[in-house]
């Protein structure tokens, strides 16, 4: 039997035009856009389909504006036979596999993450921190670097492990900066800045993730119906606890991507569908494992193409 995963981006993969076609084809899919719109009383829908590209980059339009399209793909892959035996999401996109795996609602997440943005952005206002790919160098010899550079006074730390020879370092302006510098002295590839508005998953986090927990703890919330492997140690979420613990310290924790893709590889998941715009965890996966059948949906032609292929799982089994 074909085990099935989706999985859902993060912030980054966001684009202006994004789900477009489906919302212009179906009613059902134009749906999640306007209960997002509903939920945070304002025209989120507006800036995801014609912008500005900036404003729809900013962190507490970007989380929402992703879940919402991620959420609206699986469900379409749902409705069309596609049934997943687990999901992930990477960082912001945890909480799309949560909504998948009936944990909180659709409405509700829309509003978390929207929050979730809002205090990220109060705890590091955008320009004040940064992020970067540190290519071709090993974890261990990273967290050395970023180590050193938080000791003498610039607050840094490895934020996203994603696939071998891609790390991602987050921190203060200053603590990237140095970083970077540091690990291309120490043997790195390369150092690419990140464009992002804040230091995500990094010390500098702490403080919105005790709103956020407080947050979270007014929304109901259930058992998994599928499992979810989480963020922070890259294993199956099983509890209402665990899920919110998870989620609090997920803000300020390493995204541990290629060791959560590694953990369904090792279940037995032999088919991965990444839910919403952009091929980027596609991509990762591919440089996880050569072999793994990886596909992305975000417009009518690419739902063709899963469902082509799908025609050869074995799904109903």
């Amino acid at each position: 039997m074909t085990k099935i995963a989706f999985i859902f981006p993060g912030q980054g993969s966001q684009v202006v035009g994004m789900g477009r076609e489906f919302v212009e084809n179906a009613v059902e899919s134009k749906a999640f856009y306007d209960r997002a719109d509903q939920a945070l009383q304002f025209e989120l829908s507006k800036l995801m389909l014609e912008g500005p590209a900036e404003e729809l980059t900013l962190t507490y339009h970007a989380q929402p504006a992703l879940l919402t399209t991620g959420v609206m793909v699986a469900e379409k892959l749902r409705a069309a036979g596609i049934q997943p035996h687990y999901a992930a999401g990477h960082s912001l996109g945890e909480y799309g596999a949560l909504v998948l795996a009936g944990v909180m609602s659709f409405d509700d997440a829309v509003s978390i993450v929207h929050k979730r943005g809002l205090y990220m952005n109060e705890a590091v206002p955008a320009g004040q921190g940064a992020m970067a790919a540190i290519l071709g160098m090993e974890l261990e010899a990273l967290n050395e670097v970023t180590e050193q550079v938080s000791a003498s006074g610039d607050s840094v730390q490895v934020a996203n492990v994603n696939c071998p020879g891609q790390i991602v370092i987050s921190g203060t302006k200053e603590g990237v900066d140095k970083a970077s510098i540091a690990a291309k002295e120490a043997g790195a590839k390369r150092a690419i800045p990140l464009v992002v508005s804040g230091p995500f998953h990094s010390d500098l986090m702490r403080p919105s993730s005790e709103k956020l927990q407080a947050a979270l703890a007014e929304i109901p919330l259930s058992a998994p119906e599928i499992p979810v492997i989480g963020n922070v140690m890259a294993k199956e979420l099983k509890d209402v606890a665990a899920i919110q613990q998870e989620l609090v310290e997920q803000v300020y924790s390493a995204v541990q991507w290629e060791a959560s893709m590694r953990e369904m590889l090792a279940q037995g998941v032999d088919v991965f569908i990444e839910c919403g715009p952009g091929k980027v965890l596609s991509g990762l996966l591919k440089k996880i494992d050569r072999s793994v059948a990886a596909y992305c949906v975000y417009d009518e032609a690419s739902l063709e193409a899963v469902l082509e292929a799908s025609k050869e799982w074995s799904i109903n089994a």
